[in-house]
């Protein structure tokens, strides 16, 4: 439960880093954010709509793909934190902090990755792009920041073609790249993890692993000072996912001793993402 807690508490505070962002560097020089966010932003500029309630809006296909793509679990916590985004941002004041536009393109781009980043070590996100990106990178392998870089360019391009101020458009390319690189400073999906699990219940971890449909290969091992046999499972898995794996081993199996080693590369048959 206090897990369950802290999780939540890191959604909220990766909103408010989010809402802070737009609120007080991107919105009020007209800057964009990207994906989902980037259009509502696009959006409310050009019409009278309100951009948070078109945040909330925008996300909620993509929750849908989601939850069925995803699994429950990061969904709720995404859905958690797009409602926490869109309820901080009608409370944030519209609100330049920096007068300059290159300077709120880059602490909003910073502010954006931290927010984002957190969400994902938990197993969440912010919602929008976040989504879609995860989902591509389940199916190819790539850094999920760079994803999310990458679908973020074609909204900025729309906006600096529809408006004609290619300075916004540029700026708007900034905060997002930087946005990217700091999301995969926190959260590399991309890097797998090799677990050696050592268990005295590995039927009941064997039940809980298999629904993630990664492969587990269990080995005949044996204590070296007991000289009791013993099942080992080696597992290879994402940094993505590595905080559900760790949740599954702790609530199974607490006694368990758990090998974790960073993955060069892996061959053969492996589900990216």
């Amino acid at each position: 439960m206090s897990k369950k807690i802290g999780a939540l508490f890191v959604v909220f505070l990766g909103s408010l880093f989010t809402a802070a962002a737009f609120n007080l560097f991107l919105i009020p020089h007209q800057l964009l954010s990207g994906g989902v966010s980037g259009l509502a932003m696009l959006t409310g500029y050009f019409t009278p709509l309100n951009i948070s309630l078109l945040y909330f809006v925008y996300n909620i296909p993509l929750l849908i793909a989601g939850w069925f793509l995803l699994g429950k679990r990061y969904i709720l916590l995404s859905i958690v934190s797009v409602a926490a985004t869109t309820w901080m941002m009608t409370i944030i004041p519209v609100e330049a902090a920096a007068p300059d536009l290159l300077l709120s393109a880059v602490f909003g781009g910073v502010l954006i990755g931290i927010g984002v980043g957190i969400s994902f070590r938990v197993g969440g996100s912010s919602g929008g792009f976040d989504i879609l990106g995860s989902i591509i990178t389940r199916y190819r392998d790539f850094p999920v920041g760079n994803v999310i870089v990458g679908l973020n360019g074609l909204v900025v391009l729309a906006m600096g073609y529809w408006s004609n101020d290619w300075n916004i458009a540029l700026a708007s390319m900034v905060s997002i790249y930087i946005a990217g690189k700091v999301l995969d400073l926190i959260h590399v999906s991309h890097i797998k993890v090799t677990l050696f699990i050592v268990s005295n219940h590995t039927d009941l971890l064997l039940e809980q692993l298999m629904p993630l449909q990664r492969g587990v290969t269990m080995i005949k091992a044996e204590g070296t000072f007991s000289h009791t046999p013993k099942d080992m499972l080696m597992t290879v898995t994402t940094r993505y996912e590595l905080a559900e794996l760790r949740r599954i081993i702790k609530e199974t199996d607490p006694a368990a001793f758990v090998n974790m080693v960073e993955t060069v590369g892996v061959m053969g048959s492996f589900r990216k993402g």
